[in-house]
């Protein structure tokens, strides 16, 4: 299973971060990246019962963007809209990165993708928040 690996932030401050490269963080990172949502969404949740604060809180975010997705392909555009809102709102108190994910990058797509779910039922022209893992070169950015 994924796990919390201990670290240090720039300020020498302890602080935790997940580790991406194997067990359910990954398993649920390539399922989003698939757009599995509901698949993502069940892997980091089972991070996520066992998690601590702040970790906790950070995945429930990540959970619920999954679940807001989930929602979108199902046609639920308003289920869509309030769980990125709420995901959105989890996400605020986090630097630009957290656990090892790019948090500013996801916080701007998912800002943007609050503003088209509560436009009036227009067309999407936006791709899926990409997650992306601060030590991954080559990714997209």
């Amino acid at each position: 299973m994924g796990t919390a690996l201990p670290a240090w932030n720039r300020d020498n401050d302890w602080m935790t971060r997940l580790d991406w490269s194997g067990g359910e963080l990954a398993e649920g990172l390539r399922c989003y990246r698939a757009e599995e949502f509901f698949l993502a969404h069940e892997h980091w949740e089972g991070v996520w019962l066992q998690a601590q604060e702040p970790e906790k809180t950070f995945l429930q975010a990540l959970i619920q963007t999954a679940a807001g997705f989930h929602h979108l392909q199902r046609g639920n555009r308003i289920g869509a809209a309030s769980l990125l809102r709420s995901a959105l709102r989890r996400l605020e108190p986090y630097e630009a990165t957290f656990g090892g994910v790019k948090v500013g990058m996801l916080r701007g797509e998912l800002e943007a993708w609050g503003r088209v779910l509560e436009a009036d039922g227009g067309e999407i022209r936006l791709t899926v928040p990409y997650i992306l893992l601060e030590d991954s070169p080559g990714e997209r950015e």
